[in-house]
């Protein structure tokens, strides 16, 4: 059992779970997303099915002024338009109840992005067969390198692999929120943004980044997180260190169980961070369910227990919620298109000029050189369609 000092927690309910929330009035506003209970597909069965709108194909398509006027953003919002992020430490079944969470909900699965991913360009190259080509500080650097070696450079390495991860998990959530916003169908994903700092926290406690960039992180983590709209809900699995290190060593992927990342020391560190920080700042703002996951359990349970969460009884002067009240009807229009086309905008946020932090910075003369080897990466050379090289037909006759 977890508890915060600034928090109401109803140790009662179902199982294992708590809710921790704050005491709030309540009321209802008419041009909020946080209306009645989610309900999953068992309960919606045999009830008629609401008329609204097919999903926009956003896509394929901008959503624009002249869109708007004829497709309002509330028309597709139902109760179950609702974005759900699943936390733990390593090892949990994060991604495993996400799935199951999204299946039992009718709602899309968000997997968390990985650096790897990253590595592969639009026509499928990988561009991490260039590295030899590379001066170190600018070659890859993915989730396996940074288990298997996250003091590389000094841990310079691992630094700027999690801004990197951090500008991934904004992406991913920003690509959540267009999603709910153009289909009215509700999300559930594995990890966000909010919770990144804790990885940041655990590699400070434990020396393999310095404090100079924990507090530049802040920094970048500040300056773009208000952008966003915090989830309805935070699922977080509670695992034991002991545990979590068991079930680290059973899975035996290489190089992990004997990592850094994997000792008793950085995992406590990782699980104090979520618990002290994480879920303190993120239950004043969405609703959040606890569970003793140490020996697994039953999503079936933990559906029936968000249905039970009422998320209209927050009013207008609530902090819970509040990312989900909008003016009017032009201002979910207005966000709408925002994070489904103004992403690149929204990353620039997190582009905070690292001028005191020096090991997040890559020489000069090392990214002229990444830039002249990228630049010549099959595929790299210009934009998707218009590489002759790559097999593209047809360049004479294409505006764009």
């Amino acid at each position: 059992m977890v508890f915060f000092s600034s928090c109401r927690v109803t140790p009662k309910l179902y199982g294992s779970v708590i809710i921790i929330a704050s005491k709030q009035q309540q009321c209802v506003i008419t041009q909020s997303l946080a209306q009645r209970s989610i309900s999953s597909k068992a309960m919606r069965q045999g009830l008629p099915v609401q008329p609204k709108p097919a999903p926009f194909p956003y896509k394929e398509k901008r959503y624009n002024f002249f869109r708007a006027l004829l497709d309002p953003t509330t028309s597709r919002l139902d109760e179950n338009s609702k974005l759900i992020v699943v936390e733990g430490p390593p090892a949990a079944g994060k991604g495993a109840l996400a799935k199951e969470l999204a299946e039992e909900l009718g709602m899309a699965y968000f997997p968390a992005p990985t650096q790897a991913e990253e590595y592969i360009n639009s026509y499928g190259y990988d561009i991490r067969k260039l590295d030899h080509k590379l001066p170190e500080s600018c070659q890859s650097y993915d989730e396996n390198d940074f288990i298997k070696d996250p003091m590389r450079m000094h841990g310079a390495k691992a630094a700027r692999f999690q801004f990197t991860k951090l500008a991934l998990r904004y992406k991913r959530y920003m690509e959540a929120l267009a999603h709910i916003l153009n289909t009215g169908e509700g999300v559930v994903m594995d990890r966000s943004p909010y919770s990144d700092l804790v990885y940041i926290t655990a590699m400070a406690e434990t020396g393999i980044v310095t404090k100079n960039v924990y507090h530049h992180y802040h920094k970048v983590r500040n300056n773009a997180l208000f952008a966003l709209w915090r989830p309805h809900l935070v699922v977080y699995l509670d695992v034991p260190v002991a545990e979590t290190r068991k079930r680290i060593e059973a899975r035996n992927r290489p190089y992990e169980k004997d990592s850094k990342i994997t000792t008793p020391a950085y995992l406590e560190s990782l699980e104090n961070s979520y618990k002290k920080d994480f879920l303190k700042d993120i239950s004043a703002h969405s609703e959040v369910l606890v569970y003793d996951w140490s020996k697994g359990g039953d999503s079936e349970i933990v559906v029936e227990d968000i249905e039970r969460i009422n998320f209209d009884q927050y009013g207008p002067y609530d902090i819970k919620m509040k990312d989900w009240r909008r003016y009017d009807k032009w201002d979910w229009n207005t966000n709408r298109q925002v994070f489904t086309h103004d992403q690149d905008r929204l990353l620039q946020f997190l582009n905070v000029p690292a001028f005191s932090c020096p090991e997040a910075l890559i020489d000069g003369g090392d990214y002229k050189i990444y830039d002249i080897v990228m630049d010549e990466a099959p595929g790299n050379k210009y934009a998707k369609g218009f590489n002759s090289d790559m097999g593209d037909k047809g360049l004479w006759f294409k505006l764009s």
